[in-house]
């Protein structure tokens, strides 16, 4: 089983590395099995298993070259849609000081970060695991460098493990199409350092699976995911969710490999009601979902019920919707959402994706 020390370098084959540059885009991704509740050091208190997302993704530039001297300190400038972001350089900070031990060239380096997402900014889709994902396959490139003998199964799997230490959900983005985080015995090889793709052959039910998300509130969260993990320390029925997570997970594995929609319609709506339930009875509580959220989940229910369409809801933390359903049915389904649903979403605004394949390299 794999270690944290696993992943520090002992030495690097090549000493000298000029200056350059890389360019990575990373996608978001969506939870069917919610890792909700973390230890220290990023560990996930239960394991997820997720769709990585095609089309919402960031797309991270990375510029750096030696500063020629020694420094205690790290050097990087920060770039959002080419507008200097100060107020994202303390994320990114903590991110290097997690990372440093892993990573020992960073302090030599002065880093210019250009990033962007596909998405709009502040539309609540979460950008911070597209983001970290993006920024751990870019460092990532600048460590191959320093070691060019290194495997892809390395790269990856550390990439997956920095991307860990940036945001938690993030190690999910950095390959696809469908992610295990956790350990769990249903999985071979799943770990709680790093996400691992899902080996089993996929039923063609899922392969194509489209994810329509639709914005029902693009406001900042009245509780950040942070602190809603922290609150699963003493909560009443962590163990029973935990036990339920670690359940439901060996339960998708076998759907995903036999198709069943009407199961995985069921699991997946199961779990996104736990996750909000979770938040409801934590101490103190908190209500993510807003009405529309609702007027939009009965509007499907009621769709489902009329048309056997094997259409059904996520939800992230917080109150924007995920409609998750087969290629095959696509056009039926975008119509329902366009006559019934677009007047719950700010602004009547949804978006378009599907399953993707995780982080690809630009630059």
């Amino acid at each position: 089983m794999k270690s944290h020390l696993d992943f520090i370098p002992q030495k690097y084959t090549q000493k000298l590395v000029e200056k350059g540059k890389f360019q990575w885009s990373a996608p978001s991704n969506i939870a069917l099995v919610k890792y909700w509740g973390k230890k220290e050091n990023q560990i996930p208190a239960n394991p997820s298993i997720s769709f990585t997302l095609n089309n919402c993704k960031t797309t991270t530039t990375l510029e750096f070259e030696p500063k020629g001297f020694t420094s205690e300190n790290f050097s990087f400038d920060l770039f959002l849609d080419g507008i200097p972001k100060e107020d994202f350089k303390p994320k990114m900070q903590k991110f290097f000081e997690r990372i440093a031990v892993y990573l020992p060239f960073l302090k030599d380096f002065h880093f210019t970060i250009f990033t962007q997402n596909t998405f709009p900014h502040s539309s609540g889709i979460a950008s911070s695991a597209s983001g970290m994902a993006a920024m751990a396959v870019n460092l990532m490139s600048i460590e191959k460098l320093f070691n060019p003998a290194m495997s892809d199964d390395y790269f990856w799997q550390k990439a997956s493990f920095l991307a860990r230490l940036g945001s938690g959900s993030a190690c999910r983005s950095v390959k696809g199409s469908v992610v295990v985080w956790g350990e769990n015995s249903s999985i071979v090889d799943s770990s709680d350092l790093f996400g691992v793709a899902f080996t089993e052959k996929i039923h063609k039910n899922f392969q194509c699976f489209q994810d329509t998300i639709l914005l029902v509130d693009k406001g900042e969260k009245v509780v950040s995911s942070t602190v809603g993990h922290e609150l699963m320390h003493n909560h009443p029925f962590a163990v029973q969710r935990f036990e339920q997570a670690h359940k439901n997970l060996a339960q998708m594995k076998q759907i995903l490999i036999d198709g069943n929609l009407e199961q995985f319609v069921a699991l997946v709506e199961s779990e996104a009601l736990t996750l909000h339930a979770m938040m409801m009875t934590s101490m103190p509580y908190f209500i993510l979902m807003k009405p529309n959220t609702l007027e939009i989940i009965n509007k499907i229910w009621k769709f489902r019920n009329e048309t056997n369409i094997q259409v059904c809801f996520t939800l992230d933390a917080g109150a924007n919707v995920h409609v998750l359903y087969p290629e095959e049915v696509k056009n039926e389904v975008l119509q329902f959402i366009k006559n019934e649903l677009i007047d719950y979403c700010q602004n009547q605004q949804y978006i378009c994706d599907e399953i993707g394949n995780g982080a690809q390299k630009i630059i």
